[in-house]
């Protein structure tokens, strides 16, 4: 159960991080020792795996920031849940059962023939996760930049970080389904640039990510609506569990294709990215219990920023190569300009107050020079 913060420093929020860095770095020089036997083999999946946690915390810095929005206002029952069965299906779930399934799904094999090509022939088994990469761009990209644009198309959002563009997009917000009109003219776009068999590909995978948002904002407001109805403490449950986790597997899409190109190896993968997901894990319980989100006001504004430049990287990626790290570095650079800005922000608010205070006080001692 998420608590509230008081007395925790920043290193007792990455205590379980850090002991899954450890463990996890161990694991990757045991397995870099047991495929290649020697102490090079062995340091460069050790640093592969160091790498891989980076690139999954500098893609997920801004997943964590949402999850924070969501679970604060979840139930602790659910906030307990989700920190506990959902990172074990955030790690397990997408970072290992997900590449599985793309591959038993495109090479119509069984799971465990999936685990064994993965085992045995790496390269066999990278070329298949390859291939698969335009309908998981074009499925995740759609998805995320669904959670983007509603974030922005909300006409009771009044906080706005760049003013002319978010202003505007509010008030279109009075326009009922703006966002998937958007996202829709968005995918034909998109397709015209494709040829033949890829565009249908890329049409239909995009169509199935709206279904899913769609469907996922349907299924989480019934869910919700029901166990409110039976017990007011049931709110903010079920439905904002699935939700989620589905956001999750979207963030996850981007660095599962990504981590192919530093290895072929599942297993080193799931090591990489899976320390990464505990960062972000730890991560996501600070910004609720320290209220950062509420302290820095454009701090969320900066992470939807990035999601959306990230669900339109995804798009581009159908198109040409983009390397994952500019991806990376671009969300963290609009999440810092955010947080500097919402400095920025509660410096100026707290010069006027003491201005402000200063004022009264000057009144009330002239009032009492002129009484006397």
């Amino acid at each position: 159960m998420i608590g509230t913060g008081e007395g925790k420093t920043t290193l007792s929020y990455l205590k379980w991080a850090l002991i899954s860095t450890v463990i996890g770095l161990a694991l990757g020089a045991w397995l870099g020792w047991q495929t290649e036997g020697t102490l090079a083999g062995m340091a460069t999946v050790f640093f592969i795996c160091a790498v891989l946690a980076v690139l999954e915390i500098s893609l997920s810095f801004d997943n964590a920031i949402v999850n924070a929005n969501k679970l604060k206002d979840m139930t602790p029952l659910w906030q307990r849940r989700f920190l506990t069965w959902g990172i074990l299906i955030a790690v397990f779930g997408m970072r290992i059962v997900f590449p599985l399934l793309i591959v038993v799904i495109a090479a119509g094999i069984g799971p465990i023939d999936a685990l064994i090509l993965a085992a045995r022939e790496p390269a066999e088994y990278a070329r298949i996760m390859n291939d698969a990469h335009l309908p998981i761009a074009a499925f995740g990209g759609t998805f995320l930049m669904m959670v983007g644009l509603t974030y922005f198309f909300n006409h009771e959002k009044d906080v706005h970080w760049i003013g002319f563009i978010e202003k505007h997009m509010a008030r279109s917000a009075t326009v009922k389904g703006i966002e998937i009109a958007f996202v829709l003219l968005l995918i034909v776009l998109f397709s015209r640039l494709l040829d033949g068999e890829d565009a249908n590909t890329f049409v239909f995978s995009a169509i199935y990510g709206l279904l899913t948002f769609l469907a996922v904002e349907v299924i989480g407001g019934l869910l919700d609506a029901s166990q409110k109805a039976m017990s007011e403490a049931a709110k903010g449950g079920l439905g904002a569990f699935i939700y989620l986790e589905v956001l999750d597997a979207s963030f996850s899409f981007d660095g599962v294709i990504g981590a192919f190109a530093l290895t072929q190896n599942l297993f080193i993968i799931a090591i990489g990215l899976g320390i990464g997901a505990m960062y972000v894990r730890s991560m996501t319980i600070m910004l609720v219990e320290k209220g950062t989100l509420a302290e820095y006001r454009y701090l969320e504004h900066g992470a939807f920023y990035a999601i959306l430049i990230l669900s339109v990287v995804m798009y581009c990626q159908t198109l040409v190569h983009i390397p994952e790290v500019i991806t990376g570095l671009g969300g963290a650079t609009l999440i810092g300009i955010s947080l500097w800005s919402s400095i920025r922000y509660n410096r100026r608010e707290r010069a006027l107050e003491h201005h402000a205070n200063a004022s009264v006080s000057d009144r009330v001692a002239t009032q009492l020079g002129e009484n006397a």
